[in-house]
């Protein structure tokens, strides 16, 4: 009986049915940590994708930058005979009709085809201005469309479009006003291209070399004004010229779209899942990594929940963010109601509405230096880039606040050499000289403010204090052309007094260079006590 009890027992202990294999856990992470840990933050499938992208600011910059050629005031000449040589100050105003006339073809330019002179010499200045205000217009919209139905890649492909359509249409203007509504409507588009492709380039970027990667858009959009200035060279009139700088947007289309891929973060945000791990794999494998199959995208808030201590997605935050999101919620409204953002949003916007008063004011004044303009807009383009790579240098090594002021006070200063100089000799040529070494300074404020600005404000408002400073850049373009079609000594004035006075209100902003990127007003204000 023993031995029977001790078999049957050992029959009841062993199980009946095999061992279950135990279910193997997701390891939940965002791009962010996957990108670092799996991927690759900056291996050749981004820097393939970023290249392709970001060749889309080149031409954001024939749109922009067209203008500089299409509405140039040509050289005239008196007619035989006539007695025009006694015009005071090289003016036509005061002449008879045709008593002198164009240099070259009428249909150089928009000025001498529609007579864009003295009493309405303000229109050139008036187009461009509702260039810049499109543009204003089309960055809100397009940004919108971006992050939501279009994504980012459709975005890209809707502004392209929209951009070669009206470019040559543009051509084609057969008065002023159909040519003012063309560019309004271009503007309108152009001010999606460069949101579209900087958020499209960098996000499939890891954390660690977004930054450098984002400051190198600027070079393609300085190539793009260089490649202009070519192109206007061969194609002297401006209806050619139009269709010839609207051309290559069909073919970025065409060419280039088709190698770009849409952004994982939008994917992941719009719940498709599989698309965004199917491509974070490509990715991983173009880089000659693997990404294994036990990892699942997710994400912050997810990936925050799943893990105790946090990760590489900047959650530090964590627990805050779960309890409360309400309070992670914020507006411009919150910005204002703060003491310490109320004032840094309203120096921030000084700074980059008097900043690119002076950007696009001396690029577009080249028209009035009376020096060969091809030359003037290559040698302006090229300046800017060593402009680029300098500040990139020296941000980290001097702080954020002394180059600010040193950069605008540099470019105010040469601007200021400018107002003094006559065009009249060898002047002319100094006077040159000074506009690019304005431009340079500005340049590098222009690529730093950029930087410093999201620096200044806590996570839950930086995205609304970005897009006020943004819109004040934008306010500042439109201003521009109507200070440049002053003429003489005035637009260098204006320009050095901006410059001057920005690098005065920089000195109340404070440093953030190793600061930390605060997330909550409390934080923030816990940080400068």
């Amino acid at each position: 009986m023993a031995a029977t009890f001790s078999s049957d027992s050992d029959d009841l202990q062993s199980p009946m049915l095999p061992p279950v294999a135990k279910k193997t856990e997701m390891e939940k992470m965002c791009i962010d940590e996957m990108l670092q840990k799996y991927c690759g933050e900056f291996g050749q499938w981004q820097l393939k994708h970023f290249v392709l992208t970001s060749l889309a600011w080149a031409l954001e910059a024939f749109h922009t930058m067209v203008m500089i050629f299409a509405d140039r005031e040509p050289d005239w000449r008196c007619l035989p005979g006539s007695a025009c040589d006694a015009a005071a100050g090289g003016s036509v105003c005061g002449l008879q009709p045709g008593s002198w006339e164009w240099i070259g073809s009428r249909g150089g330019s928009t000025v001498s085809d529609w007579g864009l002179i003295c009493s309405d010499k303000f229109k050139v200045g008036l187009v461009q201005a509702l260039f810049f205000a499109g543009c204003m217009i089309g960055a809100g919209i397009f940004g919108h469309l971006s992050d939501s139905s279009l994504g980012r890649k459709g975005s890209l492909t809707v502004v392209c479009a929209l951009n070669a359509i009206f470019g040559c249409l543009t051509a084609f203007s057969p008065n002023y006003w159909t040519y003012v509504l063309l560019r309004l409507l271009t503007g309108f588009s152009s001010g999606g291209v460069g949101l579209c492709a900087f958020v499209l380039a960098t996000e499939p970027i890891g954390p660690t070399k977004r930054g450098t990667a984002g400051m190198s858009t600027f070079y393609f959009f300085s190539g793009g004004i260089a490649i202009l200035s070519g192109l206007a060279y061969i194609f002297q009139t401006w209806r050619n010229l139009y269709i010839a700088s609207s051309i290559p947007s069909l073919l970025f289309i065409i060419l280039v779209l088709p190698f770009i891929s849409e952004s994982p973060r939008w994917y992941l945000v719009r719940g498709r899942i599989s698309e965004a791990m199917k491509l974070m794999s490509t990715i991983a494998s173009s880089n000659g990594k693997h990404l294994p199959d036990g990892v699942l995208l997710t994400l912050d808030e997810e990936a925050s929940a799943s893990t105790e201590n946090g990760s590489g997605c900047d959650l530090t935050y964590k627990n805050q963010r779960l309890e409360n999101k309400d309070a992670l919620v914020g507006s411009i409204v919150d910005v204002i109601r703060s003491p310490i953002t109320r004032i840094r949003l309203l120096l921030a916007v000084a700074l980059n509405f008097l900043g690119s008063v002076v950007y696009y004011g001396l690029s577009l004044n080249v028209v009035n230096l009376e020096t060969n303009l091809y030359f003037n807009v290559l040698l302006n383009a090229v300046a800017e880039m060593p402009a680029f790579t300098i500040t990139a240098v020296l941000l980290d090594r001097f702080g954020r606040r002394p180059l600010t002021i040193g950069t605008m006070w540099f470019s105010g200063f040469f601007c200021l050499m400018g107002s003094l100089m006559s065009n009249v000799g060898v002047w002319k040529v100094v006077r040159m000289v000074c506009g690019v070494l304005g431009i340079f300074g500005m340049a590098g404020t222009y690529n730093l403010l950029f930087i410093y600005t999201a620096e200044l404000f806590p996570t839950v408002v930086r995205n609304a204090a970005l897009g006020c400073a943004t819109q004040a850049a934008q306010m500042g373009a439109i201003l521009a052309p109507l200070v440049v079609v002053l003429g003489g000594c005035l637009p260098f004035a204006v320009f050095a007094t901006c410059g001057i006075a920005g690098g005065l209100l920089a000195f109340y902003l404070p440093e953030t260079l190793n600061q930390p990127l605060y997330d909550t007003f409390s934080g923030l204000e816990a940080g400068n006590v």
